[in-house]
């Protein structure tokens, strides 16, 4: 194309323009081209920097990436032509479509559930544009809600997890019960989703979203508890640069070290 030849960084367009055909197919210079009439700098930004630059970084598959792009964009809730493109690349890459689902109802505890919804209507409209079909999950637990909850907070965030419903019990005690008994017994609780792949669409999604560095610093360490390294979960907040911007990135960084210091590990 005529944009790497003028970008001065013919090596960065062309490892983008690879990644980009590999994460979406024809769909992804479809969009680099429909940019020339008014921002063909802006389509060649899209491949030099979003895909040349950060997808192409090792720390992270594209299954994972994409996932992350989803609970990004679906966290914002303003952004459904970018999320239909990235559910579709998340589908072209290999991500099963119940775990698009499954990564579209964990946000709802994070982000309500009008994003969600919304989000779902677009990977509705994702599916049977690629004539997916698949027999949606169901869950089928008859344990007590508030007991499966309890067990799988302490698994996911230790004893720190139960410090902090604690803490609410003099002033909300329901809200604690709801945060244990919808958040970690409803939804952490379905399978459909690596307990991995669960924390990466998490702290995606709170990066994203912003303004929430508490719910941050806890589901990072969330993330460590469950088997992700330092290194990924700070490749899973440069991922977000590209559709978050680099203010929230560089706050989510600032608590990655916070969490990291405490717990003498290092990203590299």
């Amino acid at each position: 194309m005529a944009a790497a030849a003028t970008s001065g960084a013919g090596s960065r367009y062309e490892r983008g323009l690879a990644v980009l055909h590999e994460t979406s197919g024809r769909r992804g210079a479809a969009v680099v081209e429909s940019l020339r009439d008014i921002a063909p700098d802006l389509g060649r930004f899209v491949v030099e920097f979003a895909y040349g630059d950060v997808y192409s970084r090792a720390g992270l598959d594209l299954r994972e990436r994409e996932l992350s792009t989803v609970a990004a964009l679906a966290a914002q809730g303003d952004a459904a032509p970018q999320l239909d493109f990235h559910i579709d690349a998340a589908l072209h890459v290999g991500v099963r479509p119940q775990e698009v689902v499954e990564a579209l109802i964990h946000i709802v505890p994070f982000m309500g559930f009008p994003r969600a919804l919304n989000a779902v209507g677009v990977a509705r409209k994702v599916f049977e544009d690629r004539g997916v079909t698949f027999e949606p999950p169901v869950m089928k637990d008859p344990r007590d809600r508030y007991l499966r909850g309890t067990q799988k907070l302490v698994e996911i965030d230790g004893q720190h997890g139960l410090e902090v419903i604690e803490s609410l019990k003099d002033i909300a005690p329901d809200l604690g019960r709801f945060v244990v008994e919808f958040t970690f017994g409803d939804v952490y609780h379905r399978p459909w989703l690596s307990p991995r792949r669960r924390q990466l669409v998490t702290v995606a999604a709170l990066t994203a979203f912003g303004d929430v560095a508490p719910q941050l610093r806890v589901h990072i360490g969330a993330a460590l508890n469950v088997g992700l390294s330092p290194a990924q979960v700070v490749e899973t907040l440069i991922h977000v640069v590209p559709y978050a911007g680099f203010p929230r990135v560089l706050n989510a960084i600032g608590v990655a070290r916070e969490v990291f210091e405490q717990r003498g590990v290092h990203a590299h």
